[in-house]
C-alpha cells in the first residue's frame, strides 16, 4: 500500500515534494490556506528575485511540467513573484496531476501522533499522523504516514521592538504600519505617496522597499525616506557587490549604497525602536525611553525585519529546535546569520520554514531538501543521504568584503560603492580593469588573488 503524505503549503518548496512523492509512487495531498497555489509568493508578486530560472525549477516539477508542453523560461533571466507564479506554480497547480492533490483555503491547526499525546512513548514512532486542518465546511481530519511541513514564514513577520517583542503600541498603531515588502510604486502607491516613510531594517527586503521608494520620491517630491537603521554600519547592508555571484543581488546593493551616499534618504544608524505612538495624526516612533529617547515622527512604518517560522501548531509532535533561530536543531551550525550568508545543507520541516528566523535561504536548497526526504520516506537510504545541491557562489559566505579588503587589499573602498576594495577603487580610477578582489582575472590582478581572491 503507497504510503501517504500530507505536505502543508502549496508555494514551490511543497509543489516540488510532491512531485518528487508521485515520481516515486507515494500519495501526496497537499494543504494550502490560501485560495491558490503560491498564495504568499502573491504577496510579493512586484518584487523581482535574486536568482535567475535556472535557481528556480525543481527537477522533478520541471518533468511534470514537461509533459503538458510547458514552456521552460529562459534559465537566465530573473522573474518576478508574479511571473514566477504565472509562468511556473499556476501551470504546475492546475495542469498536472498534482492538480487534483491540492486542497485550497486549507489551513492546518493541529498536529499529532493519532493515539498519542506528546507524554506517551511506546509504539510512537510506528503511528501515523493526524492533520487537523480548517477550511469553509469546518474542521477537518487528514491522516497520513508522513508529513512535510513547507508552510514557509511570510504570514509571521518579525515584529518592529529590537529585542523580539512588539515595539509597545505596536498593535495599536497597526493602521500605520506594514510588514515586509509593500508595493510602493503599484498598488500600494497611494499609502505612500507625498508621506514621510520610515523603513526599519538592514536586509534586502528593507533596501528594495528604500530604492522603491527614492523612485518614488522622484515622482512625487514630497515623499520623504527614512531609513531606521538598528546597527551603526550602514556598510554591512550593501552586501557582496561584484562579488556576489547572484548578480541581481549585488547590483541591489550596489544601487542602494549610491543613493546613501548621495543622500537620497535619511539614515537614523543605531536606532532600536522600543514605542510606536501617536503625535497627532502621525505616528512617532521611539528608541529608547518613553520620555527622553530618540525619535522620528513618520506617516507610515514600513518593517522590514524578516520573518520566523509559525510552530503553533506543532505543540503535540516531539520536536527540537534551536534556540536562537527557531530552526531544526542539527541545521542551526550551518545557517546562522552570524556566521554564514548562504545555507550548505517521520516529520520534517522544508523550505524557508527550516531556516527558522535566519534569512539566507535560496529555493533550490528547499528542492533539494524535499528530494532528499521524499527518497528517505520511500526507503532510498542512499538517494535520502546523496548531496544533489550545487549552489551558487555569493562571495560573501561569513563575512563581508569589507571584512576581507580591511586585512591587505588597502581597506574599503571610499567612494566607488562598485569597487570591492580601496586597491580596485584605485585601479579602476586609473582605468586598469580592477585588483583582483573581484571576479576580474586581468594579469594585474594576480598580484592580489592569494590574499584577497
Amino acid at each position: 500500500m503507497s504510503k501517504t503524505i500530507a505536505i502543508i503549503g502549496a508555494g514551490p518548496v511543497g509543489l516540488a515534494a510532491a512531485a518528487h512523492a508521485l515520481e516515486r509512487g507515494l500519495e501526496p495531498i497537499i494543504l494550502e490556506s490560501g485560495e491558490a497555489a503560491g498564495h504568499a509568493v502573491r504577496q510579493w508578486s512586484h518584487v523581482r528575485m535574486f536568482s535567475p530560472w535556472e535557481y528556480n525549477v525543481d527537477s522533478a516539477a520541471a518533468r511534470l511540467l514537461a509533459a503538458t508542453g510547458w514552456n521552460s523560461p529562459d534559465p537566465q533571466s530573473y522573474p518576478t513573484g508574479g511571473e514566477l507564479v504565472s509562468r511556473y506554480i499556476e501551470p504546475l497547480a492546475t495542469r498536472t496531476a498534482l492538480r487534483d492533490r491540492i486542497r485550497l483555503n486549507s489551513t492546518v491547526t493541529a498536529i499529532s501522533r493519532m493515539g498519542f499525546d506528546k507524554v506517551k512513548s511506546k509504539g510512537r514512532d510506528a503511528a501515523p499522523f493526524e492533520i487537523r486542518y480548517q477550511n469553509g465546511k469546518g474542521p477537518e481530519r487528514l491522516v497520513a504516514d508522513a508529513v512535510i511541513d513547507a508552510s514557509g514564514t511570510w504570514y509571521a513577520p518579525n515584529p518592529a521592538g529590537d529585542n523580539g517583542l512588539p515595539a509597545i503600541g505596536e498593535r495599536d498603531a497597526a493602521a500605520r504600519v506594514a510588514y515586509g515588502m509593500p508595493d510602493v510604486l503599484g498598488r500600494d502607491r497611494a499609502r505612500y505617496a507625498g508621506k514621510t516613510v520610515a523603513v526599519l531594517g538592514a536586509g534586502h527586503s528593507a533596501i528594495g522597499t528604500l530604492i522603491d521608494l527614492v523612485k518614488l520620491r522622484e515622482a512625487v517630491p514630497d515623499t520623504t525616506v527614512v531609513w531606521l537603521l538598528r546597527g551603526t554600519d550602514a556598510t554591512k547592508s550593501f552586501g557582496g557587490g561584484a562579488n556576489d555571484k547572484l548578480s541581481a543581488r549585488g547590483e541591489l546593493g550596489s544601487a542602494f549604497a549610491r543613493l546613501v551616499k548621495e543622500g537620497a534618504l535619511r539614515v537614523e544608524a543605531g536606532f532600536h525602536v522600543t514605542h510606536l505612538g501617536a503625535a497627532q495624526e502621525r505616528l512617532r516612533i521611539g528608541a529608547g525611553s518613553a520620555c527622553c529617547g530618540r525619535h522620528v515622527v513618520a506617516d507610515e512604518l514600513i518593517v522590514s525585519t524578516g520573518f520566523r517560522p509559525d510552530l503553533t501548531y506543532l505543540g503535540e509532535l516531539r520536536l527540537g529546535f534551536d534556540p536562537a533561530l527557531d530552526c531544526p536543531t542539527a541545521l542551526a551550525p550551518l545557517i546562522d546569520p552570524n556566521e554564514h550568508s548562504c545555507g550548505t545543507v517521520g516529520f520534517y520541516i522544508a523550505g524557508m520554514k527550516s531556516y527558522g528566523r535566519a534569512p539566507t535561504f535560496l529555493m533550490l536548497t528547499g528542492y533539494e531538501q524535499v528530494r532528499s526526504i521524499v527518497a528517505d520516506i520511500a526507503g532510498d537510504k542512499e538517494a535520502a543521504e546523496r548531496v544533489e545541491l550545487v549552489l551558487p557562489e555569493t562571495g560573501v559566505c561569513s563575512r563581508s568584503p569589507v571584512d576581507d579588503a580591511q586585512s591587505c587589499c588597502g581597506g574599503p573602498a571610499k567612494a566607488d560603492a562598485s569597487a570591492c576594495c580601496a586597491d580596485d577603487e584605485s585601479a579602476k580610477l586609473n582605468t586598469e580593469a580592477g585588483c583582483g578582489c573581484g571576479p576580474d582575472t586581468s594579469p594585474q590582478s594576480k598580484k592580489v588573488t592569494a590574499c584577497c581572491g
